[in-house]
């Protein structure tokens, strides 16, 4: 069968139909990402129902230390889940980054131009929204960079529960921005939540993260080998005061993530296919467990909406973001000459942007960052991330269900695959074999109708047609 052709990716308008490698990658992504965050979902409310029910066991499990404290890992069951589990979910996002630099969206900077500067102006929006806040009510500025985060997988979720089937250029936008939006949380965390050094430590990660190097360049094989120097990675760099995450981050960007020839997969794509439905599945949700439950009760439910700081978090979720996003999507479209699908409006980019909102996971990771030492401010934060994100998704989901009937019709259109090929009929229009099965297909068609009009005819001729 001839490979089909793909779209030229310079002629391609924004929001244009996928490349086949990169619909497939996008969809294979995004499929462990939906169930991911369903699962997150149930974590999340299971968090919520147990700390308002069996608050005092949700305390003692969260608080439970476990760990060889010689190493200087005697953590409790929240912080082996916020800075443990959560090194595999950056990891992921390593490799996902990795992967877009030299072979997704982000390798041509022209592609790259819309939605690394629609992320970039996603962060700062809120960030300033939330500054603005607690600068009028007198607020602490600490917990800016809470509402900066977008959580794929929630959103994802809410998509799955929607119904909403969207096209695969928005599906993959919304992973791009996450992707990119993921790099600058990275780079937050790494700067502004830094504790003080431990330059042993760090000296020592920094070794292990060369030999990890090292090791993949010489070809060496076999999950006994990067497993533990993984493990003991990621405990230096717990223990050198920069915050242990980086270090999945940092690995997930040393692997390799182009297709050397005869290669069906790139390194980097067949770990990331092991590993994220761990991340998905396992890690964010148990992370959510541990995190999501606070206190719910009329009085926090009203400091939300009081507080500088809960009140910048669920504005800069909510305003912040969407307007950033569109702005930022619209202006580098204005300016660039890019030429949105014709078969899509912005009032469709900025739903998108709206469903960025949701910053579940990293803004709640960040929030306990941000306000270490606090925990009735930490709770607090948390609680404004679950009603931000909420409000998004909600926002989001009624401006999509506008919408649905056209991504339905765009989604199908794309899935269809008449001559059953494996190929969705897009794809194989430059395919003459694509033409001839389908010629085949109609022929066969023919003839049966041509049988089903004699057999008719013969029958009115004997008197047993229709009245």
């Amino acid at each position: 069968m001839t490979a089909p052709r793909d779209n030229n990716r310079d002629d391609r308008p924004f929001l244009g139909r996928l490349t086949l490698p990169e619909r497939n990658f996008v969809a294979d992504a995004l499929r462990a990402e939906t169930v991911g965050g369903i699962l997150l979902l149930l974590a999340a409310v299971v968090a919520l129902i147990w700390a308002n029910t069996f608050g005092g066991s949700y305390e003692s499990v969260s608080d439970f230390h476990i760990g060889p404290s010689s190493l200087g890992l005697d953590l409790s069951i929240q912080h082996w889940a916020a800075d443990g589990l959560l090194a595999i979910f950056f990891f992921v996002a390593g490799v996902e980054l990795k992967r877009e630099l030299v072979a997704g969206e982000l390798r041509d900077p022209r592609a790259a131009a819309l939605p690394v500067v629609a992320a970039l102006c996603g962060m700062i929006a809120p960030a300033l929204v939330y500054l603005t806040v607690t600068g009028i009510g007198g607020g602490s500025a600490a917990g800016w960079a809470v509402p900066t985060a977008t959580d794929i997988a929630f959103a994802l979720a809410v998509l799955a529960v929607l119904g909403a089937s969207l096209p695969s250029a928005l599906r993959a936008f919304l992973l791009t921005l996450a992707v990119v939006d993921d790099l600058f949380a990275i780079m937050i965390i790494a700067v502004f939540f830094t504790e003080d050094l431990n330059f042993a430590a760090l000296g020592g990660a920094a070794a292990g993260l060369l030999l990890f190097w090292l090791l993949l360049r010489m070809g060496v094989r076999g999950w006994y080998v990067y497993v533990p120097l993984a493990l003991a990675i990621w405990g230096l760099m717990y223990n050198s005061g920069v915050h242990a995450t980086i270090a999945g981050v940092a690995m997930g960007l040393m692997l390799r993530c182009t297709r050397r020839e005869g290669e069906q997969q790139s390194p980097g794509e067949h770990i990331e296919h092991l590993v994220r439905p761990i991340s998905a599945g396992f890690a964010v949700p148990l992370f959510a467990l541990f995190s999501a439950g606070v206190a719910v009760t009329g009085k926090s439910l009203g400091d939300v909406f009081t507080r500088p700081e809960t009140l910048g978090v669920v504005l800069g979720l909510v305003v912040g973001k969407a307007l950033g996003i569109f702005g930022g999507t619209w202006l580098t479209a204005r300016f660039t000459k890019a030429e949105l699908n014709t078969d899509l409006r912005w009032p469709d980019v900025f739903a998108l942007a709206s469903l960025a909102g949701i910053g579940f996971t990293v803004s709640l990771l960040i929030g306990e960052l941000a306000f270490k030492g606090d925990e009735v401010l930490t709770d607090e934060v948390k609680a404004s991330v679950l009603v931000g994100s909420l409000i998004a998704a909600i926002l989001a989901g009624v401006l999509l269900k506008m919408r649905v009937r056209t991504y339905q019709a765009l989604y199908a259109e794309e899935e269809r695959d008449d001559d059953m090929s494996g190929i969705p009929d897009v794809y194989e229009q430059d395919d003459p074999a694509y033409h001839l099965r389908m010629a085949a297909i109609y022929e066969e068609k023919a003839a049966e109708h041509r049988r089903k009009a004699d057999a008719a005819g013969a029958s009115r001729e004997d008197g047993d047609g229709p009245a």
